[in-house]
């Protein structure tokens, strides 16, 4: 199972910053505890410092995350407000038949409310989800259980 951790970087942010990132480790440690066969990828990861990246190197690293959301089976996506970036993001990968799984108090938008097939407005609820086993079941009802 290929999970594309996706989530707010730079938002509605007007200067040349991004958000706290802390989300992703904490979402990265829910997934290989109750997900363990899954290989995660953080966009983040190898670029922590993408901000200050020059015009081409930032549109291809844009496009080439953006065409890999095509190739996953879930994308999991941290949105405590609204981002571009991935919304993109859920829509190509909604589009190419993965599970989109979203964190987000924002269900009543359209963006969020239409193109996850999980919503959970917090982490601690996205946390009972996986204790649980609902959400393993919802991802296989949409993508099939994983290949062994």
């Amino acid at each position: 199972m290929r999970i594309f951790l996706a989530g707010i970087m730079q938002g509605s942010l007007t200067e040349a910053a991004v958000h706290q990132q802390d989300y992703r480790e904490h979402l990265k440690q829910l997934l290989e505890a109750h997900l363990p066969e899954a290989e995660i990828y953080d966009p983040r990861a190898d670029h922590t410092n993408s901000i200050e990246y020059d015009d081409a190197t930032g549109r291809e690293v844009f496009f080439r995350h953006n065409l890999f959301c095509r190739e996953v089976d879930v994308l999991l996506a941290f949105l405590p407000e609204a981002s571009m970036g991935t919304a993109i993001e859920m829509w190509e990968a909604h589009q190419h038949g993965a599970a989109v799984v979203t964190v987000s108090p924002m269900r009543h938008n359209w963006a969020v409310k239409f193109l996850s097939h999980a919503l959970y407005a917090t982490v601690d609820e996205l946390e009972t989800a996986l204790q649980s086993g609902e959400l393993r079941r919802q991802v296989e009802a949409i993508v099939g259980p994983p290949n062994h």
